[in-house]
C-alpha cells in the first residue's frame, strides 16, 4: 500500500483565505496523482433572517458562511476552477447543508478521504476561543490527516 494520499478534501466557504487553501491542496492533489474534493457547507436559504444578523454580528469578518445551495454551488465551481489551475487532475465539487466542521467531516467519510485541508482563518483571537474554529474543531475530530494551510 502507498503511502501518498488518495483522496483529498478541502473545505472552502469562497473568502479568499478558504481558496488559498483549495490551491495548497489542489498542488498536494497534483503531485500526488490525489482525488481532490472540494466542499463548501451552506445554511439553508430559509434561516431565519434575524439568527442570521444575530450570528454576523457575533462573529464579524469570521460569518463568512454560505446561505444556500445555489451561491454554495457556485462557490465549489469557482474553488474548483482554482484548484485545477494549481495543478489538481481530478477534482469533484460537492455542497453540503449543515455547519462547516460537520459537513466537512461527513463528507471524509462519505469520499473515504485521508487527508483534509482547511485554511487556519479563525484559529486565533477570542472569538474563536469562545465560539470554536473550523481549523480547530476539524483537527481534533477528524480521523484522517489534517493540513491547516497559513492563509492569513
Amino acid at each position: 500500500m502507498s503511502d501518498a494520499y488518495r483522496t483529498v478534501v478541502v473545505g472552502t466557504d469562497g473568502s479568499e483565505s478558504s481558496l488559498r487553501a483549495v490551491a495548497r491542496a489542489g498542488a498536494i492533489a497534483g503531485a500526488v496523482g490525489a482525488t481532490l474534493v472540494v466542499a463548501c457547507a451552506y445554511l439553508p436559504s430559509d434561516t431565519d433572517d434575524r439568527e442570521l444578523a444575530q450570528a454576523q454580528d457575533t462573529l464579524g469578518d469570521e460569518a463568512y458562511q454560505v446561505v444556500g445551495s445555489h451561491p454554495a454551488e457556485d462557490t465549489v465551481r469557482s474553488a474548483g476552477e482554482r484548484a485545477a489551475k494549481a495543478g489538481a487532475k481530478d477534482v469533484k465539487t460537492v455542497a453540503v447543508m449543515g455547519s462547516p466542521v460537520e459537513a466537512l467531516l461527513d463528507v471524509v467519510k462519505k469520499e473515504n478521504a485521508d487527508l483534509l485541508v482547511v485554511g487556519n482563518k479563525g484559529l486565533n483571537g477570542i472569538k474563536g476561543r469562545l465560539l470554536g474554529s473550523v481549523p480547530a474543531d476539524a483537527t481534533r475530530r477528524s480521523g484522517v490527516d489534517v493540513l491547516v494551510v497559513h492563509t492569513t
